[in-house]
């Protein structure tokens, strides 16, 4: 059974583990990400997660797809499908920093 919890978040920590997935949750995944200047995560795809990111500072893109850029950084969200490769890139002069959540879609469909 899952269990309320409160997690503190470290302002130092490059990535930290918010949220495992299962038993700690249902199967949601969770984290959060500081990208220092001319960093990004990785091109990686969500598989048949979808996912949500929360920008809480700093300013970038999100190269989504093989062909769409957003604008992404404070006060903004991004969704993101299943299925869909994808990629944070910090292309400013200041620390962008966000949380992820990941979550299975529970259809499995390819």
């Amino acid at each position: 059974m899952n269990k309320v919890f409160v997690e503190l978040l470290n302002e130092k920590a490059a990535h930290q583990p918010l949220l495992n997935g299962s038993p700690q949750t249902g199967g949601m995944r969770s984290g959060k990400v500081n990208l220092l200047p001319g960093q990004d995560c990785g091109l990686h795809s969500t598989e048949d997660n979808e996912e949500m990111l929360i920008f809480l500072s700093g300013r970038g893109r999100a190269a989504v797809g093989n062909e769409k850029t957003l604008e992404v950084g404070k006060e903004k969200i991004i969704y993101i499908p299943p299925r869909t490769v994808h990629n944070i890139i910090n292309n400013s002069d200041e620390p962008l920093c966000y949380i992820y959540c990941v979550a299975p879609t529970g259809n499995g469909e390819k």
